[in-house]
C-alpha cells in the first residue's frame, strides 16, 4: 500500500481525498497558492506547501509538483479533477520519476483526450458514436460540405475540449461560418489545440454517464449510470443516480458499453463514459473523463463503494475488491453543484467573505466542501463552493429530501445556486423523471431576472468585487 500521497489540487476534492488518505492510514500533502493559505485542505493534511503567489501557475506546473513528491518523500501523485487531471505528461513525468500516478497510463490520457481519436477506438470497439467527421477538419470547406451531409443542426467541438468549452451547435450555415474561427480560437487557448471536428447534433438528448473501475489485472466494472441532464451552457448543475429515466434493460446495455469501452482501451483507474440517449431510445458515445469526477459522490451513495479508495488501491498496483456480481445498487441519490453565483443576475459570480455557514444534515445527506464561516472565497477558480448529495429508497422521497436539505442549509455574504435548485426541484417536468438537456433553456422562467442588471452594471459590479476580495 501507498504511504504518502501529494493531492495536485485544491477545494473540496483535495479534501475529499485527503479524507480517504486519512481512512488508508496515508500521509497526505497538500499544494497551494497564496490565496488558497486559508483553505481547508491546507488545514487537514499532514504536510502543505505553498506554490508562491501565482493563483493557477503552481497547480499548472507539472515539474514543480513531481519535483515536490519526490522532494517530499511521496510514492504517489493524486491529480483530483481540473488542472492536471487529464494532462498525459504529469503521468509520463510521474512514470520517469518513480511516483505511482492515481490515474490512467499517459497513453490512455492521450488518447482519450483526444476526441477524434476516442471516437475511433470506440467505433473499433462496437460502441455507437455519433455520426460525424471521422478526423479533424481541414478547413471550413470541409466542414460545410460535411454538415450537409449530416443536416443541420450540427455541433462544431474541440478537439481536446472539456467542461462545456469549445463547443458551438450550428442550425445552418451562417452559424457554422461564425463559429468556426470562435471555436478554434477558444480551443487553443484554453487546450492548446487548434484542431475541431464536427458532429450531427442530437437535439436535447439525455445525459447519461456511466461510472467505472479498472485495475491492472484485467478487472473492470461498472457501478450504473448518472444522469446529467440538468445543465446550463453545456456545465452541470444537478446529477442523479440511476437516471430515473432508463428501464433495467437499458441500464444493463449501456453499463454493458461503457465495460467494453474500458477493456478496449486498457484502461485502469476511475474513468466515465458519457453518452447521449435520443427520443427514439438510442444510446451514442460522447466522450471518455479520464480522472475522478465531481460527480463520483452520488455513485457512491447507491452502491456503498468509495471510489477514492479504490483509486488509490489501482495505483497500488491491488485488484479491485469487487466482482460485478457484487454491485448492487440502492435507491436514489441526486447531488447539487452549490456555485457562487447569483442567478438573478445572469449568474453573475459571487466572491467575498461567507459571514455566515451551516452545513446541512439529518438521514440521507452528504456534503462536500472546503468552506467555513469566514472563509473568503477568491475570483481566480471554478465557482462551486459545496457539493450537496441527498439519498433515499425513492425518487419522490429523493426529490423531497433535496427540498429539504437545501432548506436546512445556510450559506450567506454571497449569492449562490441555492434557491435556483429550490424552483427546478418544484417543476413538475422535473420531478416526473421526463426531463432532457435542453430543460433550463425552455424554463427561463425559473430565475427571476426581474432586477438582472445591465452589461456594463456586471462589469461594474465584478470589478467592485474583485477590489473588495484585493482588499481582505
Amino acid at each position: 500500500m501507498l504511504r504518502k500521497i501529494l493531492i495536485a489540487n485544491r477545494g473540496e476534492i483535495a479534501v475529499r481525498i485527503i479524507r480517504a488518505c486519512t481512512e488508508m492510514g496515508i500521509r497526505s500533502v497538500a499544494i497551494y497558492s497564496d490565496a488558497d493559505r486559508c483553505s481547508l485542505h491546507v488545514k487537514k493534511a499532514d504536510e502543505a506547501y505553498s506554490l508562491g503567489a501565482d493563483p493557477l501557475a503552481g497547480y499548472l506546473n507539472v515539474h514543480r509538483i513531481v519535483n515536490l513528491a519526490v522532494a517530499t518523500g511521496c510514492d504517489a501523485i493524486h491529480p483530483g479533477y481540473g488542472f492536471l487531471s487529464e494532462n498525459p505528461e504529469l503521468a509520463e513525468a510521474c512514470m520517469r520519476r518513480g511516483i505511482k500516478f492515481i490515474g490512467p497510463t499517459a497513453e490512455v490520457i492521450q488518447r482519450m483526450g483526444d476526441k477524434t481519436a476516442a471516437r475511433e477506438a470506440m467505433r473499433a470497439a462496437g460502441l455507437p458514436v455519433t455520426p460525424g467527421s471521422e478526423g479533424n477538419l481541414e478547413n471550413l470547406e470541409q466542414g460545410i460540405e460535411l454538415a450537409e451531409q449530416l443536416g443541420y443542426p450540427v455541433m462544431l467541438k474541440a478537439t481536446s475540449g472539456g467542461g462545456g468549452r469549445g463547443i458551438r451547435r450550428c442550425d445552418n450555415t451562417e452559424d457554422l461560418k461564425k463559429n468556426y474561427q470562435r471555436v478554434i480560437s477558444e480551443a487553443t487557448k484554453a487546450f492548446g489545440r487548434a484542431d475541431v471536428f464536427i458532429e450531427k447534433c442530437i437535439v436535447n438528448p439525455k445525459h447519461i454517464e456511466v461510472q467505472i473501475l479498472a485495475d491492472e489485472h484485467g478487472n473492470a466494472i461498472h457501478l450504473y449510470e448518472r444522469d446529467c441532464s440538468i445543465q446550463r451552457r453545456n456545465q452541470k448543475l444537478i446529477e442523479i443516480a440511476p437516471s430515473p429515466q432508463l428501464d433495467e434493460a437499458q441500464r444493463q446495455y449501456i453499463g454493458g458499453l461503457s465495460v467494453i469501452a474500458a477493456k478496449a482501451v486498457n484502461y485502469t483507474n476511475a474513468g466515465t463514459v458519457e453518452f447521449l440517449l435520443d427520443d427514439d431510445g438510442r444510446f451514442y458515445f460522447m466522450e471518455m473523463n479520464t480522472r475522478v469526477q465531481v460527480e463520483h459522490t452520488i455513485s457512491e451513495a447507491i452502491t456503498g463503494v468509495d471510489i477514492v479508495e479504490e483509486q488509490i488501491r489501482v495505483a497500488a498496483g491491488l485488484p479491485l475488491r469487487y466482482k460485478q456480481d457484487y454491485i448492487k445498487r440502492r435507491g436514489y441519490a441526486i447531488q447539487f453543484r452549490i456555485n457562487a453565483e447569483d442567478p438573478k443576475n445572469n449568474f453573475l459570480p459571487s466572491f467575498g467573505r461567507i459571514s455566515r455557514y451551516y452545513a446541512p444534515g439529518g438521514p440521507g445527506v452528504r456534503t462536500d466542501s472546503a468552506i467555513y464561516t469566514g472563509y473568503v472565497v477568491p475570483p481566480h477558480y471554478d465557482s462551486m463552493l459545496a457539493k450537496v448529495i441527498v439519498w433515499a429508497l425513492t425518487w419522490e422521497d429523493v426529490v423531497t429530501r433535496g427540498e429539504r436539505t437545501l432548506k436546512d442549509m445556510g450559506l450567506y455574504g454571497i449569492r449562490t445556486t441555492i434557491p435556483y435548485y429550490l424552483e427546478i426541484l418544484k417543476h413538475p417536468v422535473f420531478r416526473s423523471g421526463e426531463f432532457n438537456t435542453g430543460f433550463v433553456e425552455e424554463n427561463p422562467g425559473l430565475v427571476d431576472y426581474s432586477t438582472k442588471r445591465r452589461p456594463e452594471h456586471l462589469a461594474a459590479a465584478l470589478a467592485v468585487a474583485m477590489a473588495a476580495h484585493a482588499g481582505l
